[in-house]
């Protein structure tokens, strides 16, 4: 794992108390939980759920950890409503290690009073995803939003957020979250995504909920965002879909 921890590169959580790596979160603001995905290395933060990105940097002294986040509407869809009250929150908070586990409490600056706390839980694998080959003209490093759409008339889909990095990719939602290896350059990209649950979505989403997904995709992609079309292998279906990736901020 050593190796990928050089500057620019992903990596998973292995020697604990190091913080750097990949985690599923659950946070409690005033009582109302919500979950997401977020990744966590060379001081900054990058993740978010299905509606919002979560941008952010960390400090650390000795064992304990100061974060600042704020959140970024990605998905215009008002049944995903702001647990501020506001899209535009920051979160200030404290915590460090427990176990495996890092813990954090605070507030958001718009909401004086009201607690936050999160626990954050560590998403670990064999060994991070082979990188493929990026070349120039095509996706930038950064954090996207995505937007899945099912084609030949199946209804459903899945928002979130995703981490490219020289042919790697990290991603997630509140349910989900994604590996995966790309190639790009001249405009078009191709490669593999791993969708795996870090929560049951088997009543959020029937499609993808209780299934490991593999899905193959190939499209194209400027320094903006990309499209791209894939099958997913749900279980004992092939599906086909679409999806758009917009970039929020580059890394």
């Amino acid at each position: 794992m050593n190796r990928a921890r050089q500057r620019g590169q992903f990596a998973l959580p292995g020697t604990r108390h190091l913080f750097e790596g990949f985690y599923k979160v659950r946070f409690e603001l005033g009582g109302t939980v919500g979950r997401s995905v977020m990744y966590v290395g060379e001081g900054g933060m990058l993740g978010g759920n299905s509606a919002f990105a979560h941008i952010g940097t960390y400090r650390k002294n000795g064992d304990e950890v100061a974060i600042e986040i704020k959140t970024v509407r990605h998905n215009p869809d008002p049944n995903y409503r702001a647990m501020a009250g506001t899209d535009d929150a920051t979160l200030i908070a404290k915590g460090g290690p427990d176990g495996d586990l890092y813990r954090f409490k605070g507030e958001l600056k718009e909401l004086p009073g009201v607690s936050f706390q999160s626990v954050m839980t560590p998403i670990t694998a064999d060994e991070m995803p082979i990188a493929g080959g990026v070349g120039e003209g095509c996706v930038v490093n950064g954090l996207y939003s995505i937007h899945i759409r099912m084609l030949d008339g199946v209804d459903g889909g899945l928002t979130g957020v995703m981490l490219l990095n020289n042919g790697r990719i990290l991603g997630g939602d509140a349910f989900f979250y994604y590996l995966g290896t790309y190639t790009s350059e001249n405009g078009r990209w191709k490669g593999q995504i791993l969708n795996q649950e870090h929560t049951s979505a088997k009543g959020e989403n029937p499609i993808f909920g209780g299934h490991e997904v593999g899905i193959g995709f190939a499209g194209t992609c400027d320094e903006e965002g990309a499209v791209l079309d894939a099958t997913a292998l749900a279980g004992k279906r092939s599906l086909r879909l679409t999806a758009l990736l917009k970039l929020l901020r580059r890394a």
